[in-house]
């Protein structure tokens, strides 16, 4: 695949047929027949369920993609299926504002992205869809508010790691409960680790996706999980990826052993990674991949109450640095001119009052050493010193700058520091970094204190630090942030009992966080 993908292109595979009024009578979805003389399909077809995501004032992605055998690359025949949709403002469709046909193509798994627009800001909506006589589960999402209205709240979730053979993802039905108005995904949907007799579920397959039809069983299987698929119905994700939705601190087009993994093999890896990647998240036609390339870094509006900018802090760094020195060469960037220079601006120009990054990994200073010196975690920020200085530098100027992070499969909660060399330097921001939904599974609590509490007097920019499995939940105003730090008890079984471990909070107008 060469070339850029056009823009007329982007639509077709995107929305299918055009939108069509809402006249349609619901005997429609009555369960029937496959119509036509086509082959039938077979049972099954919407087994990964539905989702949507990245909400604007008047649109929304409605996902689904056709497996009636989603481990063993779909099961689905080698032709066009025309697959009906319908989105209404009650949840037994008879108030329908849009219905249409989209297309679920071969080429992309019979995936289906219909990018609907032309509806109500801050208004609840319900979706299904039809094909082959089959319905699919209803959905409901959300759209973002009036781009210019500035009062209200925003409840949001923040997600990220879910190993699969580290436990069960019991969180999600805690966070179905809370009922967030959005979920932001950070990373590491799925892990491309070989199976594992000792898990607590086994991964599919025999070794590590390489393919485009490993990718997409994998894929398929983290969306079996009964949790992780009902919280998709319920609300709207904002997604991106990390590394292991394609291989563990890869950097660009190096893998992390470039020994055993030469370039244009790679190369076709990431090309196959996206794409299953775009196949399974109700994301816009924007992100159709191109070849080995996917645009994920994106804004999104909350009225004037919040910015939403998200990362993508995989596919245009550098190779990570090896020392101290490297850490710190100007050279070195996390997220290349083109976005770095995308942000900065997005930053400078916001008119919201909450200014939130959704960065993939830690951008506050973790010191591993006890005592005189510094040890650095270089897959991080932390190894891209130069380029995180200039933007905590810039947050100066930022009215109330949050960082949104996953990766370290812990709860670290921080101010941000102009200068994490100067002890001294002013606080100019809040980062809070979620554990995992069920990566490192139930750890050993106190080893985890014995570990980590002698670092923690040479990290004094650290408010929170814990090793629960969980997420975040914030409820954003204009006075403040209200954060609760949801955990479970464990991640070993089917169901969890979930608590509050912390609450903590963030102050319009000022810089940087304290536990309640």
């Amino acid at each position: 695949m060469t070339g850029a993908v056009s823009p007329d292109r982007r639509r077709f595979l995107t929305a299918g047929a055009a939108v069509l009024g809402a006249a349609a009578s619901a005997q429609l979805w009555l369960p029937a027949t496959a119509h036509g003389a086509e082959t039938p399909l077979p049972d099954g077809l919407f087994s990964l369920g539905v989702a949507s995501g990245d909400p604007l004032p008047d649109g929304i992605v409605l996902w689904t993609r056709l497996a009636p055998d989603p481990l063993n690359g779909g099961g689905m025949p080698d032709r066009v299926v025309p697959v009906e949709w319908q989105l209404a403002e009650d949840h037994r469709f008879r108030k329908l504002v849009r219905r249409g046909t989209a297309q679920a193509r071969p080429e992309y798994g019979h995936s289906v992205h219909v990018d609907v627009r032309g509806l109500r800001p801050d208004r609840t909506y319900w979706y299904r869809f039809r094909t082959s006589g089959q319905l699919s589960p209803v959905g409901r999402t959300r759209t973002a508010p009036h781009p210019y209205s500035s009062g209200g709240s925003l409840r949001m979730a923040l997600a990220s790691c879910q190993n699969w053979q580290h436990g069960y993802f019991t969180p999600y039905a805690d966070m179905l409960d809370q009922d967030p108005d959005v979920v932001v995904f950070v990373g590491d949907y799925i892990y491309e680790s070989t199976p594992s007799a000792t898990g607590v579920r086994r991964h599919e397959g025999t070794g590590e996706p390489f393919s485009l039809t490993q990718y997409r069983n994998r894929y398929a299987q983290y969306r079996t999980d009964a949790d992780l698929a009902a919280m998709h119905a319920n609300a709207p994700f904002v997604v991106s990826f990390d590394d292991h939705e394609v291989d563990n601190d890869f950097a660009g087009e190096i893998p992390q052993d470039p020994d055993k993994q030469p370039h244009d093999a790679f190369v076709a890896r990431l090309t196959a990674a996206y794409q299953a990647f775009y196949e399974h998240m109700p994301v816009r036609a924007t992100a159709v991949p191109n070849g080995p390339h996917i645009r994920m870094y994106r804004r999104l509006e909350f009225g004037r109450l919040a910015r939403l900018n998200v990362l993508d802090t995989r596919q245009y760094r550098s190779d990570q640095a090896t020392s101290q020195a490297g850490a710190q060469d100007p050279s070195l960037t996390m997220l290349g001119a083109r976005q770095k220079q995308w942000l900065l601006n997005g930053l400078q120009d916001s008119p919201a009052r909450w200014n939130l990054i959704a960065s993939q990994i830690m951008m506050a200073e973790t010191d591993l050493k006890v005592g005189e010196g510094k040890l650095w975690f270089y897959d991080a920020w932390d190894g891209y010193q130069a380029e995180r200085n200039r933007f905590l530098q810039e947050f100066k100027q930022v009215r109330n700058p949050v960082v949104l992070s996953g990766d370290r499969h812990l709860t670290m909660i921080s101010d941000l520091k102009a200068d994490y060399a100067d002890p001294d330097s002013a606080v100019v921001g809040a980062e809070f970094v979620g554990t995992s939904i069920s990566s490192n599974g139930d750890q050993d609590q106190a080893a985890f204190r014995r570990e980590w509490d002698p670092r923690r007097p040479d990290n004094p920019h650290w408010k929170l630090l814990d090793a629960h499995r969980g997420y975040h939940l914030f409820d954003v105003r204009r006075d403040g942030i209200d954060a609760q730090v949801r955990v479970v008890d464990t991640v070993r079984q089917p169901s969890a009992t979930p608590s509050t471990l912390a609450k903590l909070r963030v102050e319009a107008g000022r810089p940087g966080v304290e536990v309640v």
